[in-house]
């Protein structure tokens, strides 16, 4: 979408807001050059004529409420009737008066044209354009005025919530509860703006998996229906304001437990006079709710043995949607959203050939191609496409994603002169395999952008439409999807997502902690986005390995603390909403992960038969207790306002169906009133789960009193640790003895108690690499107690030393423990071509960012001349068999015949190709597809010969749309984890 802009002048306007990354139209400061519209004793008259749409009359009003929301006085609304001219007078008003009006339906609109007031020759005709500007002498009696002009009725809307929007008032003022931005004065700037076409024509969200919550939450708020929960007219009310003020217009209602058009018949009679287009989710077609097949058909569900009655079903649908402006979902599904068990690609063909005689008939008219209708290409109707099955062209074909925001197919070069054009259905909910997802948001920003600048690119830009299950919990991704759709040209670079950041939190909190709640927000979409809330649990990150747990848990323990330092920085009013979209979903996110990792260390702990097992039993228990007071701390925000909202169940999940109540993971205890057979001391070491002395199925070897370490060099970790802790009734004093002057161990001794708080003691490993040896040592320590050891002998622990070093001429990641780990971004060099290079997507996936090549309409590269990333590495080690293991989004093949592709070399070997996504048949999904949507990346390793020395790894996107992220070259020392081991050193 194109937006241009005429400035008389600019000078001296010291402080404008616009609309979110929209060009601004106002300021709060009084201006001579402008056109004051509301402070000082200035409100304004908001006039329309009275012939106008409904919808635009209404918006109006919604204007001027929010004059009153920021400035404390509302506007008026006034309407005119009849043949407007050059002697007509504007109603008597002493203020500022707003002309605002839909071209050719809009009599004042159509004179200010005539007379050549304005000029909309840039808009007139286009869909959902508008125009502003300050016009001299509009009307009789009127010196100045702010003319906004639609070039139909929602671009009349949208340039009036343009302003509300630039004046202070969030389009999430109800549904978030954003408080309004006080201002003392509004001014219209002396310019003129031309807001063109969005760049998707129909954007709307799917309501969806509403129960338990946002069906729990209507029913309470709303008196039900004959046939179920209140989802009536008043209630979508709000939604599509919502909808409106984020510059969307299409809708699909809640499917599950409702029937949009029967449960209130003004549902779709409100929709349409907003300006809403009304439709039904893929599984529905022709406007009958997947509820109504059940209720009020005549027979099955069955085109092969009901034909009859399932076309009249489908004709009372058309016809009753006839008055509203819809898009008809076509083709058929089998009943309640599974495939059909006989349908095959012909008989769909014919379906589709007689819905569209439903709609000749309905419309009276052969040619329907002015009649919106959509296929939606849906898990197996995807595979009667791949049949062969021919669309007509006045159909759009909805290309679905995965159900976890991974397109499936996008248009190929040869689908995109279809004359409906194509579009996506994609999703921020799911209910369904691997797992449920519909509790809080989880949803990584960065992905968003670059699954849907994929498919803008590849020309599906007719609809966009998301699924958002209770929408409540998902505002940011929701604002982030209709800000893409609305204007993709503003937002096509790499980093506009962390830019769009920023705007949304300067819009919803102000200026003073933009930038520190951006942060905060793209830290949780990293954090959230790592895996769904509903899959985390005990085995999720390791809590030997590379402190991954403890890692994680820091990661989110400081984000909680920045976003409560801004939660308490924030005024009364706007504390709400943060708790609502930032300070909640990290307090449940941290929350969730302690009680998981506390119950995997409790597990772990348990085996090694520390008494301290019980203590963090017990901190499971209260973390478990915790998330309860969270979600009731929700529940009971702005007097129950949002009561329910968090019912949905995210603990306890066995398969990928939701747990029907929250359930704690399995904790252990241990016996407290009984000694270990090996006496009051245990002894653990890093990595490993073994415990010494006495017997452990992880020791080295049975009866084996002592443990190995992770190796230290000079490149690794500055420490390592050792775990010294209570197994027993009495207390005991410990010693660690190193052996050796230039290992030192922290602290060497201390006293432990039986019970209480001093139990267990982390005992830090050093190396002062000044005085160690040069070349590979171990040093053994002695770990003493002060009590007995049982039937057992004094433990120990190795650490293996490695004192290497890298010629002070190497630049680059140096290997340690065996193991070189690097973030796609941290390249060497990075070259490119006169036709595709490399960017990086800031925040993008698990770790740090994402690595791809564009333009994503790249042909196919060819290495070795393709662009290139090149990574310089020092390797110590030896090693025939070394896996590089390589990191890349969780794609799909969107070009069956292109299948996404990297290749991989070292210095100037063999170049190894790899394709990360199995291909598949549309309508399937491929092999490994649980995990790898499950774990948010593919992962692919190529094996291949080090040698000791530098080493140049060199790694090609062979397609584009594949997004790196990481690289590890294991040699022989790569641990499990769910991250991967940490980047290296570079030097």
């Amino acid at each position: 979408m194109k937006v241009f802009e005429t400035l008389a002048t600019l000078a001296g306007l010291a402080t404008c807001t616009s609309a979110l990354g929209q060009q601004a139209t106002l300021t709060f400061t009084s201006e001579s050059s402008g056109l004051q519209l509301a402070g000082n004793g200035v409100t304004s008259q908001i006039l329309l004529d009275g012939e106008d749409w409904l919808g635009v009359i209404r918006t109006a009003h919604d204007l001027a409420v929010d004059f009153g929301r920021v400035i404390g006085t509302n506007a008026t609304v006034s309407l005119v009737n009849g043949t407007i001219n050059s002697s007509t007078q504007a109603p008597s008003h002493t203020g500022a008066t707003i002309i605002a009006g839909t071209i050719g339906k809009s009599n004042l609109i159509d004179y200010l044209i005539s007379a050549k007031k304005i000029n909309v020759s840039q808009i007139q005709g286009q869909w959902e354009a508008f125009s502003s500007q300050v016009v001299s002498n509009p009307l009789a009696g009127v010196a100045s005025a702010l003319v906004i002009a639609g070039s139909d009725k929602r671009g009349s809307i949208y340039g009036m919530y343009d302003m509300s929007e630039q004046m202070g008032v969030s389009p999430w003022y109800w549904f978030a509860d954003v408080a309004p931005k006080n201002k003392t004065v509004i001014t219209a700037m002396n310019m003129t703006k031309i807001q063109g076409s969005p760049s998707v024509k129909y954007r709307g969200i799917f309501i969806n998996d509403e129960q338990p919550a946002l069906n729990n939450w209507v029913q309470e708020n709303y008196p039900d229906g004959e046939y179920g929960p209140g989802f009536n007219h008043d209630m979508y009310s709000n939604v599509y304001e919502l909808l409106l003020r984020l510059r969307a217009n299409y809708l699909w209602p809640a499917e599950w437990n409702s029937m949009f058009n029967v449960d209130d018949p003004l549902n779709a009679a409100t929709a349409d006079m907003y300006g809403i287009v009304q439709g039904t989710s893929h599984t529905e077609p022709l406007m009958r709710a997947t509820k109504e097949q059940s209720l009020f058909l005549n027979g099955i569900w069955s085109w092969t043995s009901n034909q009859a009655n399932v076309t009249a079903f489908m004709e009372v649908g058309a016809e009753r949607a006839r008055p509203y402006e819809g898009m008809y979902t076509m083709g058929m599904r089998g009943l309640g959203d599974t495939a059909s068990p006989t349908l095959n690609a012909s008989e769909l063909a014919q379906i589709i050939a007689v819905e569209q005689k439903i709609l000749m008939k309905t419309f009276n008219t052969t040619n329907i191609s002015n009649v919106p209708q959509m296929w939606c290409l849906y898990k197996e109707v995807g595979g009667y496409f791949q049949e062969g099955l021919n669309v007509p062209d006045d159909i759009t074909l909805l290309w679905a994603d995965d159900n976890w925001g991974n397109n499936q197919r996008l248009p190929l070069s040869t689908e995109t002169n279809r004359t409906a054009g194509a579009g996506v259905y994609y999703h921020f909910d799911y209910v369904g395999t691997p797992r449920d997802y519909k509790w809080i948001n989880t949803i990584n920003l960065q992905k968003t952008w670059e699954q849907m600048h994929l498919a803008y690119q590849r020309d599906a830009k007719t609809i966009w439409i998301v699924n958002v299950g209770d929408l409540k919990t998902l505002e940011v991704p929701i604002n982030h999807w209709f800000d893409l759709a609305y204007d993709m040209d503003s937002m096509m670079a790499p980093d506009s997502t962390l830019t769009w950041l920023n705007m949304w939190a300067e819009r919803e909190f102000g200026l003073a902690v933009a930038d520190a709640t951006a942060a905060a927000m793209n830290t949780y979409g990293m954090l959230a986005g790592r895996r769904k809330f509903e899959l985390v649990d005990p085995s999720t990150y390791s809590v030997n390995n590379y402190n991954e747990a403890a890692n994680v848990l820091m990661e989110w323990s400081n984000l909680v603390n920045q976003a409560q330092k801004i939660y308490d920085s924030l005024s009364a009013e706007m504390q709400p909403s943060f708790f609502e979209l930032l300070l909640q979903p990290a307090l449940s996110g941290y929350t969730l992960h302690q009680i998981h990792i506390t119950a995997a260390m409790n597990n772990v702990y348990a085996e090694q038969r520390r008494t301290s097992a019980n203590t963090l039993a017990q901190q499971a228990l209260a973390y478990f207790d915790q998330d309860h007071a969270i979600t009731q701390r929700y529940h009971k925000l702005l007097n129950g306002k949002w009561n329910h909202i968090l019912d949905q169940t995210h603990l306890g999940y066995d398969y990928w169906q939701q747990s029907e109540r929250n359930t704690l993971p399995p904790l252990s205890f241990v016996q407290t009133m009984e000694t270990s057979l090996a006496g009051n001391m245990g002894v653990s070491v890093e990595a490993s789960n073994g415990s010494v002395p006495g017997d452990s199925n992880y020791n080295v070897a049975l009866s084996n009193d002592t443990l190995v370490l992770p190796p230290m060099d000079p490149y690794g970790p500055v420490t390592r640790y050792i775990d010294i802790y209570s197994r027993g009734t009495g207390s005991f004093s410990y010693f660690v003895n190193t052996t050796v002057p230039w290992v030192k161990a922290t602290p060497a001794n201390m006293t432990l108690s039986a019970t209480g708080n001093h139990t267990d003691q982390r005992v830090l490993i050093s190396v002062d690499w000044t005085k160690a040896p040069k070349g590979q040592s171990i040093v053994f320590m002695q770990v003493t107690s002060s009590d007995n050891y049982g039937n057992y002998g004094a433990p120990g622990v190795n650490l293996p030393v490695n004192h290497t070093s890298v010629p002070k001429s190497f630049h680059g990641f140096v290997e340690s423990d065996a193991t070189i780990s690097m973030e796609a971004e941290h390249t060497s060099k990075n070259t490119s071509t006169a036709n595709a290079s490399y960017v990086i997507i800031p925040g993008y996936g698990r770790t740090l960012s994402g690595v791809t090549l564009l333009p994503v309409t790249a042909d196919t590269q060819v290495p070795p001349k393709s662009p290139m990333l090149q990574y310089e590495f020092y390797a110590f080690s030896n090693v025939s068999n070394a896996n590089i293991t390589v990191y890349v989004g969780p794609s799909l093949n969107t070009i069956p015949d292109r299948p996404i592709k990297y290749a991989v070399s070292v210095d100037s070997g063999n170049i190894t190709m790899v394709q990360p996504c199995p291909s598949y048949v549309l309508g399937a999904l491929p092999n490994a597809w649980n995990g790898a949507v499950a774990n948010s990346v593919w992962t692919n390793s190529t094996t291949v010969a080090i040698t000791p020395g530098k080493h140049t790894l060199n790694l090609w996107a062979v397609e584009p749309a594949l997004v790196f992220q990481k690289v590890v070259i294991d040699l022989g020392g790569m641990r499990t984890s769910y991250l991967g081991p940490p980047e290296s050193m570079r030097v």
